[in-house]
Parts: structure tokens; sequence; C-alpha cells
């Protein structure tokens, strides 16, 4: 299914994505609401048919607590996961490349 998504397309995903588990791994001691996590939630929102999981994200990366946040962002970072693999978004693996048996 992600197969039909242009490329650039999955590459901006993947790449949200990557920006989102950084900011998850560094919430449980500093916040992450950064820019950078704020356009990777942008990035992400045509693809997910929910918010609820992006705007949970952006309001538990700016918890001042550590354990809440973490735990906030780390709950919605699975929710998002979640979402763009329902609507056929996202895969863990990449596809198989052409020609390959």
């Amino acid at each position: 299914m992600a197969d039909a998504l242009p490329r650039h397309q999955r590459i901006v995903i993947g790449l949200s994505l990557h920006v989102l588990r950084g900011a998850m791994i560094r919430a449980d001691s500093v916040k992450v609401d950064v820019v950078e996590v704020r356009l990777a939630l942008r990035c992400l929102l045509a693809h997910c048919p929910e918010r609820w999981p992006l705007e949970l994200f952006w309001d538990a990366a700016g918890q001042d607590n550590e354990i809440g946040r973490a735990q906030g962002t780390t709950a919605a970072f699975n929710g998002i996961v979640r979402q763009l693999r329902l609507a056929g978004r996202f895969e863990d693996a990449p596809p198989p490349k052409r020609g390959a048996s």
C-alpha cells in the first residue's frame, strides 16, 4: 500500500518519523517543543486520518515534567505510527528492490 505513494512522500514520512523518534528519545531530559518537531508533525498531518496523536505529541513535547513528557511523547509516537500504518502510509521494512527474487 505504501508503494502507491510517490517516493518523495515516503521519504518525507520517513524523515518526519525519524525527527519525532529522536525527540521522543530526548524527551526524558529536555523539552522537545522545537521547530523541527513542529515541522515533522505538520508534514504528517495530511497522512494521519486522526489528528489526536499529532496534537498529543506537541502538547507532551512542551511539558515541564520529565516523566510526563517522556510518557506522553512515547504514547503519541506510537499513535502516530499506528495511524500511518492503518492509512497504508508506513511500513517498517522498505519495499523489495525491483528485480530482486
